[in-house]
């Protein structure tokens, strides 16, 4: 299944557990309140979000003479892939990462740490910088803020049903077994954020995939995510748990079975993935 029909099947999904939800909970207009407040929340972040990401990690826009190569690496790279030049940033972290924001292409940012620019060299830089504009250019942001706006109303639905089913707040008319609308309340807005972590992997696949199509290879990458994998257990960058999604390696990410709830796919898997576009085999 490819990475845009698994994101729609996925979303699609949301937006059936949405629906089953508020037909569980019986009132039509509570969703279709708690469906508005989602929206106005994730399109505040979806507006917002790269003024919050940026700050939260103090970063700090580069000036047109500084760190010339980096410059010249995103600019021949955005060009490549018909993006405007985005607005560069640097995080005072020594732990190597990196993040791509902004609401549209035209508004792309990309950040990159000191650490990153201290320990990669030019083909390994060029494949992270590559995946973040793959960010840009697949308009993952976008994506990020639906899937967002569809998993907060199904929450926000859930809080009101789990209340109405334990202080009956329900229509008697409307009948219903009460301890299966809290059982559906409970699971849904599990299956919800399983849904939504599943969407952000896919999107790491899918950016993962057009940065080696831009630069050719996926070598650079497959390098850089190793580095970036080792770094990040010797020297893990101070993520933002609320922010932590947006870098290219998540430093905490789960194990076991809390990998359902990862942001991120295995770091392993991607650079399988990517070492076998070296060899021409995918």
């Amino acid at each position: 299944m490819g990475t845009a029909v698994k994101t729609t099947f996925l979303l699609g999904l949301l937006t059936v557990f949405l629906v089953g939800l508020g037909s569980a909970f019986g009132g039509r207009g509570g969703m279709v309140l708690a469906f508005g407040l989602a929206i106005v929340m994730n399109l505040g972040s979806y507006w917002f979000s790269d003024r919050i990401v940026l700050a939260m990690y103090r970063a700090k826009e580069l000036g047109p003479a500084e760190h010339p190569e980096l410059q010249r690496a995103v600019r021949r790279i955005a060009q490549s892939a018909g993006l405007p030049m985005p607005r560069l940033f640097v995080v005072p972290q020594p732990g190597l990462n990196a993040f791509a924001t902004g609401r549209n292409p035209e508004h792309g940012i990309v950040a990159v740490t000191e650490g990153l620019l201290a320990h990669l060299d030019g083909p390994e830089l060029e494949g992270v910088l590559a995946h973040e504009l793959a960010h840009v250019k697949n308009r993952d942001i976008l994506v990020s803020a639906i899937a967002a706006t569809l998993a907060g109303a199904i929450m926000l639905v859930a809080d009101m049903a789990r209340w109405a089913s334990i202080f009956g707040g329900r229509d008697s008319e409307e009948g219903g077994n009460p301890l299966a609308l809290l059982v559906a309340a409970i699971v849904a807005p599990l299956a919800a954020l399983v849904i939504q972590m599943a969407i952000s992997r896919s999107r790491e696949y899918q950016a993962d995939a057009t940065g080696a199509r831009l630069l050719g290879s996926g070598a650079g990458l497959a390098s850089a995510l190793e580095k970036l994998s080792a770094a990040s257990r010797v020297l893990p960058v101070e993520a933002v748990p609320a922010a932590s999604h947006v870098l290219i390696v998540n430093p905490l990410s789960g194990k076991g079975l809390f990998s359902m709830f990862s942001t991120h796919p295995p770091i392993e898997e991607r650079i399988a993935r990517l070492r076998r576009f070296r060899r021409g085999e995918t």
